[in-house]
Formats: C-alpha cells, sequence, structure tokens
C-alpha cells in the first residue's frame, strides 16, 4: 500500500508498498482509499507544504486494476467516480504537487501525473502513454477534460489519438514533463522543487486551481453512471 514521508514542508507519498520495488501501483480500490487517506493527512498539517509522488522501480503507475474491475462488474461505475474523484482531488489540492515519474506511467497513471502541477520525469526509462486507441478503449469524458485543461491543446490531442509511448526526451520536448533527472537526481528534484513553493501553500492556490480547471474539476467529481466497464484503460 502507498505509504508517507516528510521532508520538512514536502509530503512524499510513495505510490508502491514500503520496501518493494517494481510495484505497478494499480487504482484498486484500497490503494485509492490509501492515497486519500495520505492527502488527508498532508492537508490537515499547518504552515508551508508541498506533495511530491513517486514510485520505486520500474514503474510510476499502470492505471487501472483490470483484474479487481473484471471481477467486479457490477461496482465499475463507483471504482471509477472514486478514481476521477482522486484525479480531481489531486487537481485542486491546496499545496503545489509534484509527479516525479520514476517508470512507466500509462493509463489512468497518465491521467494522474497531468493532475499534478509539475512533473519531472526520469530521463533514461520510463515512457508516458494514454494507450486508449491503441487497446480500441474509450475515456471517460471527465478523463479527457482533465487532459485538455493541463495541457496544450495541440499535445492533448495528439497523446490521446495517437496512444504514443513518450520517452523523457520525447515528453519534455512536447511539453508534456517540466524537467528531467537521473534515477538518483529524480526525488531529490522534485523535493527541492517543491519545497521552493511550499510557501504558496493555503486556500488562495487552491481557489486558484479551481478556478484554472474548473470544467474539467467539476465534471471529475460528478458520480459515474452507465459506462461501458470494457473502456477501462491500462498498459500492462
Amino acid at each position: 500500500m502507498p505509504f508517507l514521508h516528510r521532508e520538512g514542508p514536502v509530503f512524499i507519498a510513495h505510490l508502491g508498498s514500503r520496501g518493494e520495488r517494481d510495484t505497478e501501483n494499480r487504482f484498486h480500490p484500497d490503494w485509492i482509499a490509501a492515497i486519500d487517506a495520505i492527502l488527508d493527512e498532508a492537508t490537515a498539517a499547518e504552515g508551508p507544504a508541498a506533495l511530491v509522488t513517486t514510485g520505486d522501480g520500474k514503474f510510476y503507475s499502470t492505471g487501472a486494476d483490470l483484474a479487481w474491475a473484471g471481477a467486479n462488474p457490477d461496482r465499475i461505475d463507483w471504482y471509477l467516480t472514486q478514481m476521477q474523484r482522486l484525479l480531481a482531488r489531486i487537481l485542486t489540492l491546496p499545496m503545489p504537487t509534484v509527479a516525479a515519474l520514476n517508470g512507466h506511467t500509462f493509463g489512468a497513471g497518465a491521467f494522474l501525473a497531468v493532475a499534478h502541477d509539475h512533473r519531472i520525469m526520469r530521463s533514461d526509462r520510463g515512457y508516458v502513454c494514454f494507450p486508449g486507441v491503441a487497446l480500441g478503449a474509450n475515456y471517460a469524458l471527465a478523463s479527457v477534460d482533465l487532459v485538455r485543461s493541463r495541457l496544450p491543446a495541440h499535445l492533448a490531442h495528439h497523446a490521446l489519438v495517437s496512444g504514443q509511448r513518450y520517452s523523457g526526451v520525447d515528453a519534455l520536448a512536447a511539453g508534456l514533463v517540466d524537467a528531467l533527472a537521473t534515477e538518483h537526481d529524480l526525488l531529490p528534484a522534485a523535493v527541492q522543487y517543491a519545497q521552493s513553493l511550499a510557501h504558496t501553500s493555503g486556500p488562495v492556490l487552491a481557489h486558484i486551481k479551481s478556478s484554472l480547471h474548473h470544467g474539467a474539476a467539476a465534471a471529475l467529481r460528478e458520480p459515474v453512471n452507465g459506462y461501458n466497464h470494457h473502456a477501462l484503460v491500462s498498459q500492462p
């Protein structure tokens, strides 16, 4: 399960289990609940604060938990609602957020990364990809709204309609990430950036984010009803 540690004002949310490498960090309902609990703890703290999310090893996140979804077809609407509300929460969190993309970032994991204020990607390993078009799977409209709100129009269009796997170099050139770092420097760089903006945390920042991304945030908070469970996207 995800766990949290803190360096000064920076809360570091590790998306995988403590002491394990190469976990895929899929959006299992228990995983979503654990991230929500981490956000509860971070937002309850007094004083300057910022959030960094990262994985350990090969993966940042490979997206939706298709095994759970396949075993629970009657709960897909509820599941997607929980996923989207987590994205909305990250998008409008009252503190700076930085995604430290240590490895493969696919499907829902890519949407999670895009919801952050700033993205730093490992320079020598991993891809960011929205693979729905290659898999023949639709995205929920609210998720598309998120990408459209957070990325330049031409990039949002290309990333979604092409299903391109962006390496670190390609992602930086396209504007999908903001910086690159080596494996050794990735987390320190993310923490340093987050710490530099921790003083901006608070209700004013939350209001600005909510205003900037009002449409996407509102759509992500709406309950999902009657969604086709075959449209869930993840990438092994």
